[in-house]
């Protein structure tokens, strides 16, 4: 390890405690100053007393003084004091020097050759009050210890230096005075003060040359370096005078004291000359000054040395230079010369630069606020003395204690009125948007979008402020800081990161100001450099719950100034306020976002039960409908708004709610019941019925299974799982019933060819005797009317043929067939038969024909068997009805009666070949199954309603005929209306 030398060692110990001995050595001589000057009075009886030949005579006498009053004149030759002779000028002043204030001396004096004795009470010597040395003693002490400090603080810095050295002089002029005992402690305060006063214009204005920087003109070091003597010029010619005439003032003391006094005034001069000269160069220097930094130390110099010498200039230096003398408000003018070195100080340092306008006019409101307290004091202890208790001064503190109670109630409106008068002159347009913009953070509380709230935020506090960019940082989960609202920026800025330097300070709840150079020394270079890259230089953070939740970014003003700290304290003030709004918004958006997954996951559960074939039906506890799917709305019928909250029993049928009943009764687990009829409820479009409306008969699986809660497993309800069967459960029965047919076909195919013989006889014995018949003979109708029906007992014959092989049957065969002459044909065949069995027709067919395709004499066969079970249904007579319509491209015909019905688990098997519910002996069980079949060849569709003791419904649906279907189109019919 290597050892320092000795001149390392006597720089490093130069640069620290070399200062702080002469701070100390400094002090004490202060202080030693100001005891002298606090304990010896010196006196005097106000004579100049002189030597000449004739001896000590009066050369002047100070009116009003001591002597004056004694009869001493000029030109008196003292010859003695007490008796005791004078020899000199010296015997007087030591005789002065032994004396007390108010010791009385007899003077033996010679005038015009006649001795006369004068008895002098010696005084204190004029000094004024004695506060003006105080004052300036005190702003000494203070300007010395200042710059100690700063010295201190940066040694190695060379404006420290230079700065020391000026508070030195700024110590020795003001605390440095002789209390006139002229002793060796009392020459060297005497000299101190003389040398400080020639020092210290010169190194103010030196200071001001070099500080912060030197300007960037060519040759500049070298012209100043080449003129600075002459700054220290006159300073040295002033101190040189002095010590001359001090020299002399023994062998002429007139001269000495005009001298003297002319001396303490050009002093004042060269003083008041210099400051005025060191800022009218600060004042260039700001103006061409580029960089913030500089520009704001220049700022803290001018206008502290500003504050400090212009009120002691105008105050006290310029009326004393006049003639004046000296007061106490001149003296209390010296006090603000504190301000000079606590500016020099905060521009060398950099503390605080960017405050120099607020700390002024703070200064300004408490100076205006002091000054209207005090003149209201006075003006009121004045108008109550004269006004009310003239002449009772007994009763005089009873004013001053009311005068002061009166100002200490006024005091805080006056400075908070002062203060609104100033901050309205000093931010102008600015004043009410700043004040505003602390009610607008309050305001944010109403805003929960998060977006909108730092939109809002970034714009006003941007406009209020002047900023060149601005940017809102909202915490996300993992703890960093995204940007979500920017302005002025080129592109986003980048993401804050928790762990940086930057991100730690925010988490601790503490602004970051990186344009404050102290402040930027907590965090790295390259973080520092990295956010002034970005345009960010202070960070606010939003805090709540000790946790910083968002930050505001800001930038520069829009003139490139730094941000002041009333200017920070505002927008921390604002996003003290906002921290609220901003958590509000985020709960509210994290409520929002919990609140859209829910949403989400409800509509995925949503459409998975929406998406169900089968119906689904949720009861609550007490079977009310808590859920019901759109499939069980296409089932069944009853929309969902309509059976929310419903229960069970008034939307089925008490049979099916029996059975679901019992199914959770017997099976709690859950089971299902297979083919249970269900009545649909939901009407049709044009009020009719058909599938899936009312009256519709369905067939449907029931699945009841246990609706139970996660937790704990309880049961909540029932879920119903309705599965539709009923066109499954039809095809089944179409297959079964073709199956029927095929074996029915086989059977007639071997009837047929039984009964086809007699019947051909028939017909050949019925035509032989037509031939040879009477036309006239009543009995050539009857004959007419078994060879018709024998030819339609062939046709039917065929038709049995038919069902064993279907597709033999000749297309030819088919034609246009009227529905109604149809339907006439065979109704007046049973015309005797209804008669006989109390059955009424009802006929409501269409006026216009009903033309379908097909076989006639098979469709008679359909609506002869329908006929003919409406009559048997009918056995204590009743109500046949029989329409026909045009249904679009469909002809309808319906039959109904109001017989007994059929019975619900009957309805599934009516065309089942053999299946019957007539009594044995009066049916076989075909005529709806050859009916099926034959509306199956058709391709036409049959449909039976039926409800027991009320009658049944059959409705037949054909295709209609191409020229029906035509003529039925109300387009088409416009068209020939057209025509």
């Amino acid at each position: 390890m290597s050892v320092p030398g000795p001149v390392t060692w006597w720089c490093e110990w130069r640069q620290t405690a070399l200062p702080v001995a002469v701070t100390l050595g400094l002090l004490a001589l202060g202080l030693a100053n100001v005891i002298s000057r606090a304990t010896h009075t010196e006196v005097e009886d106000g004579v100049l007393w002189v030597e000449r030949a004739v001896g000590v005579v009066a050369a002047e006498v100070a009116s009003p003084s001591a002597a004056s009053r004694a009869g001493v004149r000029p030109g008196d030759v003292l010859i003695g004091i007490n008796n005791q002779p004078v020899d000199g000028r010296q015997d007087v002043l030591n005789l002065q020097h032994q004396t007390k204030p108010g010791d009385r001396h007899s003077y033996t004096l010679l005038r015009l050759g006649t001795q006369q004795i004068a008895t002098v009470s010696l005084a204190p010597m004029p000094s004024g009050t004695g506060l003006f040395y105080y004052v300036l003693a005190a702003v000494g002490i203070f300007t010395l210890l200042v710059g100690a400090a700063v010295r201190a603080r940066r040694p190695t810095d060379q404006a420290t230096l230079h700065f020391f050295w000026l508070s030195v002089a700024f110590f020795g002029v003001f605390t440095f005075s002789f209390s006139g005992r002229l002793d060796r402690v009392d020459w060297v305060f005497y000299w101190g003060d003389v040398i400080a006063l020639s020092v210290l214009p010169a190194l103010f204005l030196h200071f001001t040359l070099v500080f912060p920087e030197r300007p960037h003109i060519p040759g500049y070091s070298a012209v100043l370096a080449r003129w600075l003597p002459a700054i220290y010029l006159p300073g040295a010619v002033l101190g040189s005078t002095r010590t001359l005439a001090v020299l002399r003032s023994s062998v002429d003391p007139e001269y000495f004291i005009r001298v003297v006094s002319l001396l303490d005034r050009l002093e004042y001069v060269y003083l008041v000359a210099f400051g005025a000269a060191g800022l009218a160069v600060l004042r260039r220097a700001l103006g061409r000054a580029r960089s913030v930094t500089v520009k704001r130390q220049l700022r803290w110099i001018v206008w502290g040395t500003a504050l400090g010498t212009i009120p002691f200039a105008l105050g006290y230096a310029i009326p004393f230079v006049l003639g004046a003398d000296s007061s106490i408000p001149m003296e209390l003018t010296a006090i603000p010369l504190g301000f000079i070195p606590l500016a020099f100080a905060s521009a060398i340092i950099r503390y605080r630069l960017m405050d120099v306008e607020i700390i002024l006019k703070r200064l300004l409101v408490y100076t205006s606020a002091v000054a209207a307290i005090v003149a209201l004091y006075v003006l009121i202890l004045r108008a109550s003395g004269n006004e009310m208790l003239a002449g009772e001064s007994q009763h005089r503190w009873m004013i001053a204690f009311l005068a002061t109670v009166v100002v200490i109630l006024l005091a805080k409106p006056v400075k908070d009125g002062l203060q609104k008068a100033i901050d309205r002159a000093f931010y102008r347009d600015r004043y009410d948007y700043r004040r505003a913009l602390v009610g607008f953070a309050g305001e944010l509380n109403s805003d929960l979008d998060l977006n909108r709230l730092a939109d809002r935020l970034v714009t006003r506090v941007r406009e209020t402020i002047e900023l060149d960019r601005m940017a809102f940082f909202l915490a996300n989960e993992a703890g960093d800081f995204d940007v979500i609202s920017h302005a002025g920026f080129d592109a986003a800025p980048p993401r804050l990161v928790s762990a940086s330097g930057v991100g730690t300070r925010i988490n601790s709840a503490h602004t970051v100001r990186l344009d404050d150079p102290l402040a930027a020394t907590r965090f790295s270079a390259e973080e520092v450099e990295f956010w002034r890259d970005a345009g960010i230089f202070y960070f606010v953070p939003c805090v709540t719950k000790d946790a910083a939740i968002a930050i505001l970014g800001l930038g520069r003003r829009a003139s490139g100034e730094p941000l002041s700290s009333e200017d920070t304290a505002l927008v921390t003030a604002v996003a003290a306020q906002a921290a609220t709004a901003i958590e509000n918004g985020r709960l509210y958006r994290q409520l929002h976002l919990k609140a859209s997954e829910l949403d989400r996951l409800h509509a995925f559960n949503e459409n998975i039960l929406e998406s169900l074939d089968d119906g689904l039906l949720v009861l609550g506890p007490t079977d009310h409908v808590v859920r019901w799917n759109a499939a069980l709305e296409r089932v069944y019928g009853p929309q969902r708004s309509a059976v929310l909250g419903q229960h069970v029993d008034q939307l089925f049928d008490a049979h099916l709610v029996e059975l679901l009943s019992a199914a959770r009764r017997d099976h709690p687990d859950g089971t299902t019941i297979f083919r249970v009829p269900l009545m649909a409820r939901r009407p049709s479009r044009d009020g009719e019925q058909g599938d899936g409306v009312v009256g519709a008969r369905l067939l449907v699986n029931v699945t009841t299974v246990p609706l139970q809660t996660l937790a704990g497993g309880s049961q909540a309800g029932t879920i119903v799982i309705f599965e539709d069967i009923t066109e499954r459960s039809q095809l089944e029965e179409q297959l079964r019933i073709s199956e029927k047919m095929a074996s029915l076909g086989l059977l007639a195919a071997g009837v047929a060819h039984e009964v086809n013989t007699p019947l051909t006889g028939i017909s050949s014995y019925t035509q032989m005797l037509l031939e040879n018949a009477d036309q006239a003979d009543p009995r050539t109708q009857v004959l007419e009317k078994i060879e018709k029906q024998t030819f339609r007992a062939a046709r039917i014959v065929n038709g049995l043929l038919n069902l064993s092989r279907p597709n033999a049957a000749e297309q030819s065969e088919r034609t246009v067939v009227d529905l109604n002459v149809v339907i006439a044909d065979v109704l007046s065949l049973l015309e005797h038969q209804f008669d006989k069995g109390s059955v009424k027709v009802r006929r409501e067919l269409q006026a216009e024909p009903v033309r379908v395709i097909g076989f006639e004499f098979k469709l008679q066969q359909v609506f002869l068997n329908l006929f003919l079970n409406a009559r048997d249904a009918m056995a204590s007579g009743g109500w046949l009805t029989i329409s026909t319509r045009a249904d679009g491209r469909e002809m309808v015909a319906e039959v109904s009666d109001t017989g007994n019905g059929i019975a619900a688990e009957h309805l599934a098997r009516i065309y089942d070949p053999f299946f019957t519910t007539k009594a044995i002996g009066q049916g076989t069980g075909l005529g709806l199954s050859i009916t099926y079949g034959i509306v199956r060849e058709h391709e036409a569709t049959i449909q039976c309603d039926s409800t027991p003791g009320t009658g049944t419904r059959f409705e037949i649906r054909f295709a209609a005929c191409p020229e029906q279907a035509r003529a039925d189109d109300p387009s088409a019919r416009a068209s020939r209306r057209g025509h």
